[in-house]
């Protein structure tokens, strides 16, 4: 039997850009066993599965090659730009629940999608030492007057600051010592960000998840979702005065990718974060269960 699955780049900057995401609609009569199946055959870093919700809008699941994840910022705009473009939505604000809990997500009239997340929580500070030789750099290479961090909005990703793009872009991780270094400290990878951007955004970045069967992901939203939090929380001094950032991704890789984060601010205190951008590229692809 054919199962119909829908594939989409999130957060492209071009054609070419973007993190290609698989989206199976009226997923409720699929076992947990055939949605691994399904996300190992698309082969994407991310599959959302979405399903009817008795407290959302929809219920969606997410899944990597090799684990369901609470949570996947690309592959939420993914699902909801495909419910769109067929027709199953308006443009307005809407409800999924998730394993991370019940969050809203934003339809713009332009068909871009920007996704509410989990108010950031920090977690413990890494030796930077150990992150440095995992990722084959020295220390002097990393920023100094910043942590080396555990920071989530849904996922827990541990924040790396390095000086410069030249740096980031020669990068060639050890991707067992990432993976166990992942698993040490219960994280899904490395987002590993730069001052210096290409186009004057905030961040430019890379992100490494090989615990998760995902060498190295073109765009995550999760992941900016938390380095804007951070960047926020220790005064990053290109944050605009609307807490409005913009982060480069995907450029190693051949894929440029831009995500918007949104942040909501009350005094200090971060109470709110959005994450979002464009989708391309909507294919229909039939996958075998």
């Amino acid at each position: 039997m054919k199962l119909k699955v829908y594939t989409v780049s999130s957060f492209a900057k071009t054609l070419e850009g973007g993190n290609p995401a698989g989206v199976v609609l009226d997923a409720d009569s699929l076992s947990e066993k055939s949605m691994k199946k399904i996300a190992g055959a698309i082969g994407f870093s991310e599959t959302a599965f979405v399903m009817k919700s008795d407290s959302a809008h929809f219920k969606v699941r997410f899944f990597t090659p090799e684990e369901e994840v609470d949570l996947c910022g690309h592959a939420t705009i993914a699902a909801f730009y495909v419910l769109l473009s067929k027709g199953l939505i308006k443009p307005g604000i809407f409800l999924q629940e998730t394993k991370a809990g019940i969050l809203s997500v934003e339809v713009k009239e332009d068909s871009s999608i920007m996704m509410e997340q989990n108010v950031p929580s920090f977690y413990e500070t890494v030796n930077k030492k150990e992150i440095a030789d995992s990722l084959n750099i020295t220390e002097n290479e990393m920023i100094d007057v910043l942590p080396v961090q555990i920071v989530s909005t849904g996922l827990r990703d541990i924040l790396i600051p390095v000086k410069n793009i030249d740096i980031l872009n020669s990068i060639k991780p050890n991707f067992e010592e990432v993976s166990r270094i992942s698993s040490k400290y219960n994280t899904i990878g490395y987002h590993v960000f730069t001052f210096e951007s290409l186009y004057g955004s905030n961040a430019y970045c890379r992100n490494f998840a090989p615990l998760y069967g995902i060498c190295e992901e073109s765009a995550t939203g999760t992941s900016n979702g938390a380095l804007a939090s951070y960047l926020h929380k220790y005064g990053n001094t290109k944050m605009g005065s609307d807490h409005q950032f913009v982060m480069e991704q995907g450029y190693s890789m051949k894929k440029p990718s831009e995500i918007i984060v949104e942040l909501i601010v009350e005094g200090l205190v971060v109470t709110g974060v959005k994450v979002g951008g464009k989708v391309m590229n909507l294919t229909e692809i039939g996958v075998e269960i």
